[in-house]
């Protein structure tokens, strides 16, 4: 006999494109049998981040996910003290370093709820040793403690870590599909939903984009920048550069230098490492060893590090967009272009270079990207990028 229908906690009312993700959760919830160790499965842009959210509202809410107390907000905002997102921070995948300071964390009280939830954004880059260390505090965690691992594919994780973990899978989003959750999620109309998504790749990261000033600011920097690149000489070149790489650190949170002295003063002041460490142990300092305030200043500086590379890879992201519009007009392809916002400078760049040199543009992004990935100076592999590009779309029209 099938099941009655359960009520769903309005948390996780945001997976209604997921119906089968969210009746599991609810059920489970209801049952009273929360697995403390998640492994969410599927293709990027399938709303594992988003349901990871949700689930940890439904974990750290005092009123069962209600969606709408102090606890869901900071949840939703993820600024919840005992809700922590865990990036790989490093190109390769997660740090054994990160991995202990975790294990070090799990078994401290909670900060302001009976809970304590970390959330593994892509557990395929959780490489053997790491994955080793954390193996026993997945399988027997505190009491309290619970684990969101996100992956594409069971064939991507290391074994030991998926027979430790309750198993979701999320199916495919279509991009109609996709466009459809952000417009229900934060009410964004269809030109905004499908820009957001070409420059972060998935329906979660796209809503966050489109909330961010800052962020919808970069996209705004490297479309002028791009319209202005047949006009610049190599000196605007590298200004726009440096203006986009700061636009970069606002985004991410990194402080922007104002002065351009070379005092020492100012510059210790400035240091963005400096300024993070001071807030993250204010307070304690009289009780932190020299040893572990060594320690906190590596993950800040590895924690900077990994933010500033996701923000440059979204400038990325934007540049290419935009000259697969460029491409789209040279080819004559009937597709709307994404960037209606500027079809004008789509038109106008379009209009001044051919095929083969949108071609050699978007090579020239993804040559950018493959440096920063490798840890290149984020600015010089920026600075080489939009020389290259100016260079390739000055095709002459005629080549066309």
């Amino acid at each position: 006999m099938a099941s009655a229908p359960v009520a769903v906690p309005e948390a996780l009312r945001v997976l209604d494109d997921q119906p089968a993700v969210r009746d599991f959760l609810a059920r489970a919830y209801a049952d009273g049998r929360l697995s403390h160790a998640y492994l969410f499965l599927g293709a990027p842009g399938s709303g594992k981040m988003r349901a990871a959210i949700a689930l940890a509202q439904l974990i750290v809410c005092p009123e069962g996910g209600c969606g709408k107390c102090d606890e869901c907000i900071r949840v939703r905002h993820r600024t919840h003290p005992d809700v922590h997102v865990v990036e790989p921070e490093s190109a390769t995948g997660y740090l054994v370093e990160q991995v202990r300071e975790i294990i070090e964390d799990a078994p401290l009280s909670p900060v302001r709820s009976s809970a304590k939830v970390y959330i593994f954004t892509n557990v395929g880059l959780l490489r053997r040793e790491a994955a080793n260390a954390l193996l026993k505090t997945i399988e027997e965690p505190p009491l309290g403690v619970n684990f969101i691992l996100l992956g594409r594919t069971v064939d991507a994780i290391l074994p030991t870590i998926v027979s430790r973990c309750q198993r979701v899978p999320f199916k495919i989003m279509s991009p109609g599909e996709a466009i459809r959750s952000m417009e229900l999620d934060i009410g964004a109309n269809k030109s905004e939903a499908r820009i957001a998504l070409a420059v972060t790749g998935a329906p979660e990261r796209a809503s966050d984009f489109l909330q961010s000033s800052d962020r919808r600011q970069v996209r705004r920097l490297m479309v002028r920048t791009l319209g202005e690149l047949a006009r610049d000489d190599e000196w605007d070149v590298l200004c726009s550069a440096r203006a986009l790489v700061e636009a970069v650190w606002k985004a991410v949170g990194r402080p922007v230098s104002k002065g351009r002295g070379k005092s020492k003063d100012r510059e210790k002041a400035e240091d963005p490492v400096k300024l993070a460490l001071e807030e993250r142990i204010a307070g304690k300092e009289d009780y932190l060893s020299r040893g572990a305030i060594t320690q906190i200043e590596k993950t800040v500086k590895r924690e900077l590090t990994a933010r500033e590379r996701s923000g440059m890879m979204e400038a990325l992201a934007a540049a290419e967009s935009l000259i697969r519009d460029v491409l789209t007009l040279c080819e004559n392809i009937p597709t709307p272009i994404v960037n209606q916002d500027v079809a004008d400078a789509v038109e106008r760049i379009a209009a001044g270079t051919c095929t083969s040199g949108a071609v050699r543009a978007l090579e020239a992004v993804a040559r950018a990207a493959d440096d920063i990935a490798r840890n290149v100076n984020p600015q010089l592999a920026l600075e080489v990028m939009l020389l290259r590009v100016k260079e390739a779309l000055a095709c002459p029209p005629s080549f066309r």
